[in-house]
């Protein structure tokens, strides 16, 4: 082997020495103090062994108060610090464990040269380690190879602990490295060997880690467990699954901690299979009583999205003996993210609130997703009451779930507050100083956001993703420029994040712009530029970059297929979209949740294939929930099929009783065939339930302001104005082709009316407030709407553009519509 050369770098000098400070338990030192006057008694109270055992206990403990009651008794005694080097070495250590870095320094400092020995440098170097001051560590490291003392292996995993820092991993990594080969602990120590496996994993080279441990010439199940675990955290899933399967193979017994990483593991990757496998081996080891286990076996099973696994999750979670807030928040997100039972999130939370478990950021977060899914406004109002109490309202993931909550409800002035408050609490308005000409420097006010001390980039990357969901595509402008002035260009979250804001306010150029700054991209990256052109109605573009994707060996998950399954549904392409369905399965192993049921119902359903769709559903492997109910429904009301209608309807009423939508839209099916006397008992069913058809709502921004409007809306304080200009263009429309479709409204009542009532639909209001304020002729008109836009808007819009040569872009609930000239980019199918 050849010969390391143990030179000194830089960062390894002696630091300037100390001044010796005062003495005292707590962070000084009186050793240069007369000390107390003490009986012979009161100096044989306490023996050196005495005391260092006495010293290691409270250490082994953590018992810093303990501590510091004995450090004030061998002051009172006399020399012993300065005369037993095992006595200031345990004190010394005490205080290293314990954190209180002030009072370990001030011990070392205090000892006198003589009487530090290796145990001393490598324990104040620990402590530094430890405590943050990674650099001061790799100092003493340096000055303790200066005073002539050769390293250990316990100094070594210090200076390797150091390194955990990538800079100073740059710096001094490969010094640390050379000495463990010096000091012949390469492969013979494993808790050398742990360190390195440490230090190299922290900085993002597994490799070597990997290296590191199959040096070792003995293993150890914290070896093992160690390697797998920094496997899964790095996203390296299939290597720690492999590691593990060579762990059992080398008959290593694995324990809690082991089973807890491997499960993290097995949750990235999907794998129910995999999953109930090592549920199964939790159960024969005894480990899954343990509440990490148990966690990490719900997290498992919830993030699976079946009802069978949500099944699972909740007898690993009754069973439980105590349960804290992760497993709490777990459960709730499992109900939330698949759907399933969604309507028990809320009686499961009040169970939490009322065994006394605190609700954290991310419980709230997931019981704002809850009720947004429910359109249930009346409780979150009440989650939004418990997030303020509780200080959390304007931290990042549960502002932007307030602001998408209040949005989807319609509810547009809440939402628009809740993002101004979230906004406010992370960005301030700052002054500029500038020089103009080479004249003083000037001061002066721009309207524009500084950051505060402390954001991070998950801090814009919230606040874009919080401006999309209201549709304030000026405040996402800002937060892309000041996130550039910043220096967070470059991250990929903040760009992941502008690609969907972008899509969602209507501007996909300027999305995909936004995609092609993003270098690293990531599967998010892929899938949300996918998912924009489907909405966008640029559904082959999408397919295209879809396989772009694929090949640029970035790997769909369940989220990018829904994208796909879309795209082909809103353009009809069935063929494709059963393929695209078949292989998720085959070539990616993607068990099919319920969205990726629905999208296929709905592809199928669009293009006219009711029966086919009915056909699909009866034959899933699993029960259909209310979400595919409902899209079978919506299509029979697009196609007027009445007979499969009343099933799908009768199906999302037993699933979901309070839903109003079932019975809206068997209403509705019910009027298209002229069947008043069903729709009048529908109608008496839900005042009967309480339940109550959601409104309309169309919103615009306009200087920085929104307007909504719902139907037949005169609280605008320019309604007069709007209404006005509203029955101009009717006039101009009607004079180049377009018919009022009355069929849409659904009401007994003569044709007259039924006109007035179409022309009084919030779509066209916001077309007519949009006309007499953007008074610019180069920019479009973009309007948002709650709903899916109605045939006759739809028809009047196209006829707008037509008329006023002003483009029009509609994002309503289902998509984006950009019209020009007459026609639609939805070519008619939506």
């Amino acid at each position: 082997m050849a010969t390391v050369r143990c030179t000194h770098p830089a960062y390894l000098t002696p630091s300037p020495p100390c001044p010796s400070p005062a003495r005292s338990p707590a962070a000084t030192s009186t050793r240069n103090s007369k000390p107390l006057a003490t009986t012979p008694a009161e100096q044989l109270a306490l023996q050196p062994s005495e005391a260092a055992v006495l010293l290691t206990a409270a250490a082994r403990s953590r018992d810093l108060r303990l501590g510091r009651a004995l450090h004030a008794r061998l002051l009172r005694i006399g020399n012993l610090l300065d005369a037993d080097a095992v006595v200031a070495n345990s004190l010394l250590t005490l205080y290293s464990k314990c954190g209180a870095v002030a009072a370990a320094r001030s011990v070392f400092d205090g000892m006198p040269s003589g009487l530090r020995d290796l145990v001393s440098w490598t324990a104040m170097a620990s402590c530094m380690a430890r405590n943050g001051s990674e650099l001061e560590a790799l100092r003493l490291f340096g000055e303790t190879l200066q005073v002539g003392l050769l390293p250990n292996a316990f100094t070594l995993c210090t200076a390797a602990q150091a390194c955990f820092v990538s800079e100073l991993f740059q710096l001094a990594g490969d010094a640390v490295l050379a000495f463990v080969f010096k000091m012949g602990l390469w492969g013979t120590d494993v808790s050398v060997g742990c360190s390195l496996i440490d230090m190299f994993a922290k900085n993002g080279d597994l490799v070597a880690a990997r290296i590191v441990f199959d040096g070792l010439v003995e293993r150890t199940v914290v070896v093992w467990t160690l390697l797998i675990t920094r496997y899964a955290q790095g996203g390296y899933t299939d290597d720690a699954v492999g590691l593990f399967v060579d762990m059992l193979q080398n008959g290593f017994r694995p324990d809690q901690y082991t089973m807890s990483s491997i499960l993290s593991a097995c949750t990235e990757l999907g794998s129910i299979r995999l999953g109930q496998q090592l549920h199964s081996l939790a159960l024969r080891f005894g480990v899954v009583s343990d509440s990490c286990v148990s966690c990490g076996l719900v997290d498992m099973y919830v993030k699976s999205q079946t009802e069978q696994s949500m099944n699972n999750a909740r007898i690993i979670f009754d069973s439980m003996p105590k349960r804290n807030v992760m497993v709490w928040t777990a459960l709730l997100s499992g109900y939330v993210q698949c759907r399933v039972q969604e309507n028990k999130v809320m009686a499961l939370f009040s169970e939490m609130l009322n065994e006394g478990t605190r609700p954290n950021h991310i419980t709230y977060s997931s019981l704002l997703k809850a009720c947004s899914n429910l359109s249930d406004q009346d409780s979150g109002r009440q989650i939004h009451s418990h997030c303020i109490k509780s200080n959390l309202a304007h931290v990042n993931i549960v502002g932007n779930a307030l602001v998408s909550m209040y949005a989807e409800s319609g509810c547009m002035e809440e939402a628009r507050r809740a993002f101004d408050q979230l906004y406010e609490k992370n960005m301030f308005s700052f002054t500029f100083d500038f020089e103009r000409d080479g004249s003083t420097s000037i001061s002066q006010d721009y309207n524009i956001e500084s950051v505060d001390v402390g954001i991070s980039t998950f801090t814009f990357a919230s606040l874009i993703s919080a401006a999309a969901s209201v549709g304030l595509l000026t405040r996402g402008q800002q937060l892309h420029a000041i996130s550039l002035k910043t220096g967070f260009g470059s991250d990929r979250g903040i760009g992941n994040s502008l690609v969907s804001m972008y899509s969602r306010c209507g501007y996909q150029e300027d999305a995909f712009r936004a995609f092609e700054e993003v270098n690293d991209r990531n599967v998010i990256s892929w899938t949300s530029m996918i998912s924009g052109l489907a909405k966008h109605g640029y559904a082959e573009r999408a397919l295209e970059m879809f396989h772009d994707m694929i090949s640029a060996g970035v790997k769909p998950n369940d989220v990018t297929y829904i994208a796909v399954l879309s795209a082909c549904g809103h353009a009809g392409l069935v063929k494709e979209g059963k393929e695209h369905f078949r292989l998720m399965q085959k070539d990616h192993g993607l068990i099919p949740r319920m969205e990726h049921y629905a999208c296929v119902v709905d592809l199928l359903g669009r293009s006219g294939l009711v029966e086919e769709a009915l056909d699909f559903i009866n034959n899933m492997p699993c029960k259909p929930d209310a979400l595919v109910w409902k899209t079978l429904l919506g299509t029979c009301k697009i196609h007027d099929n009445m007979g499969i209608g009343e099933i799908a309807a009768h199906n999302v009423m037993e699933l979901e009783p309070q839903d109003p939508a079932p019975y809206v839209l068997l209403s509705n099916l019910y009027a298209d065939a002229g069947l008043w006397d069903q729709v009048a008992r529908i109608r008496s069913l839900m005042r009967e339930k309480n339940l109550s058809k959601e409104a309309g709502l169309s919103w615009m921004h306009v200087e920085n302001t929104i307007h909504s409007f719902r139907a037949g809306d005169t609280s605008h304080p320019k309604a007069e104005e709007i209404y006005l200009k509203l029955d101009t263009l009717v006039k101009e429309i009607k004079g180049i082709g377009y018919v009022p479709d009355t069929t849409i409204v659904l009401h007994d009542m003569p044709e007259e009316l039924k006109e007035q009532c179409l022309l009084q639909h919030s779509e066209k209001i916001a077309v007519a407030f949009g006309l007499i304020s953007c008074t610019s002729a180069t920019k479009p008109i973009r309007i948002f709407k709650n709903l899916r836009v109605c045939a006759d808007c739809h028809s009047a819009l196209k006829y707008v553009t037509k008329a006023t040569g002003r483009e029009i872009i509609l994002r309503d609930s289902n998509r984006f519509h950009r019209m020009k000239d007459g026609k639609c980019s939805c070519g008619e199918y939506w």
